[in-house]
């Protein structure tokens, strides 16, 4: 059996998150539907994560066993041939047996983009979160530095049965930047908890508002508290965009002055 590494990105636009749903189309449904025509036989998928409704991703990473004989470069275009044109796989690699695409996984990079113009852009409708009001990139990115470290995010955290047990996660970059019309956030770290960069994103709305200060973040953390933080931003917004499986590749530790 050859254990295969695939790298795919996808508009979840249309899709209810990555992970198979009783009621609702995944993308893990759909990539399974076109694998099995490649190779004929149904394959157990491992995916680096979960994605909720509506999100996306630049690079999501998955893991299955097969003996299928197609090479690694082939496979690409033979899946993408049953793909719909909002799933692509970009890259595929032989790794070694006990490779897991999700237990492997050291780090994930998120980016969420936000359209900060009093006039919407229609081709960001679904791709970026529409914010008319002025965003000031140096207080934010002031009150993001406080996400660097390693914390107990629960003020972080929507809690549900997926999340148990140890909160603490460890970020090593957080930014703020703008390009163009485009506010960017930006985070990586060893893990995130569920829902745990939106409620990044919209406390830093909140103190964009004037609601929370930028030095309260660091209160908010201790606090332990879901109630203590800001709204779960929309997912619209919100992209996966690099998975590591290497620590020395991930962003070492950059905390910005506060």
């Amino acid at each position: 059996m050859r254990n295969l590494l695939l790298k795919i990105a996808y508009n979840g636009e249309k899709y209810h998150g990555w992970q198979i749903q009783q009621n609702a189309v995944a993308v893990q449904e759909v990539f399974q539907k076109a694998l099995y025509k490649v190779t004929g036989k149904e394959s157990d998928l491992k995916g680096c994560s979960r994605t909720d409704s509506g999100v996306h991703a630049r690079e999501f990473c998955l893991s299955l066993k097969t003996d299928s004989p197609i090479p690694s470069e082939r496979m690409i275009a033979a899946i993408n041939h049953y793909l719909p044109l909002d799933i692509a796989v970009l890259d595929c690699q032989e790794m070694p047996e006990d490779f897991h695409a999700r237990y492997s996984c050291v780090g994930k990079m998120y980016r969420y983009e936000i359209w900060n113009n009093a006039v919407r852009d229609p081709f960001l409708e679904n791709r970026a979160l529409h914010y008319w009001y002025p965003l000031d990139v140096d207080v934010l990115q002031q009150a993001a530095s406080y996400y660097v470290g390693t914390h107990d995010f629960s003020s972080f955290c929507t809690l549900d049965r997926r999340e148990k047990g140890d909160l603490v996660r460890t970020i090593t970059q957080a930014k703020v930047f703008r390009e163009k019309e485009k506010v960017i956030f930006e985070v990586c770290g060893d893990g995130f908890l569920y829902n745990m960069v939106r409620i990044m994103v919209g406390t830093l709305l909140r103190v964009q508002q004037g609601k929370i200060l930028p030095d309260d973040i660091g209160k908010i953390i201790e606090g332990k508290d879901r109630g203590l933080a800001g709204p779960t931003a929309p997912p619209e917004g919100l992209y996966l965009q690099k998975v590591f499986y290497k620590a020395e590749e991930m962003p070492n530790f950059e905390i910005l002055p506060q």
